[in-house]
This record gives C-alpha cells, structure tokens and sequence, in this order.
C-alpha cells in the first residue's frame, strides 16, 4: 500500500506540473488544490484496497471448495467484476 507521504508527494508532483506546464489556471490555491487531490487519491486507494481484500477473500474461498481453480487467475477476475459493479477502474 501506498503511504500518506507517498500520496502528498504524487499530488503535490500532480499539481505543480499541470500548474507549470499552464494545463490549469488554478482558482483555488496551490495548497487547497493539493489537499482536493490527496483526498481524492486516498479514497481511490481504499476503494481499490476493499475491492482487492474482497477479491483476495471470494477467491480463497473458491480455492478451497476445489483445489484444481488457478486462484490467481480466479482472483483477477473476480478482482475486475467487482470493480466493474462498482463502477471503478482499475
């Protein structure tokens, strides 16, 4: 998983780039503008972690009623439905 610092870091980066390169004018201050995508970011971060903790789970379920399933390809498909139904990306 990707630290708090880690994703402060990458946003600022972000910010300062589109910034720079004149891809934004920004209405807001550069803090303000970082925090948004910090938030934006980390709740984009747990959703994913959900989504594979509870692939992770269905698949080790499935592994253990029959031991001839290739978990990990079971996991990456379960891993994109449920993105799918929750209308995420991965």
């Amino acid at each position: 998983m990707i630290s708090d610092a880690q994703i402060d870091a990458l946003a600022a980066h972000l910010v300062r780039g589109l910034i720079q390169r004149g891809s934004i004018r920004p209405k807001a201050a550069e803090k303000e503008l970082v925090a948004c995508v910090v938030e934006l970011m980390s709740a984009n971060f747990e959703t994913e972690a959900k989504i594979d903790d509870e692939a992770d789970r269905m698949a080790a379920e499935q592994a253990r009623k029959d031991p001839r399933v290739d978990a990990t390809r079971l996991r990456s498909l379960i891993r994109q439905r449920l993105a799918e139904k929750k209308n995420f990306t991965l």
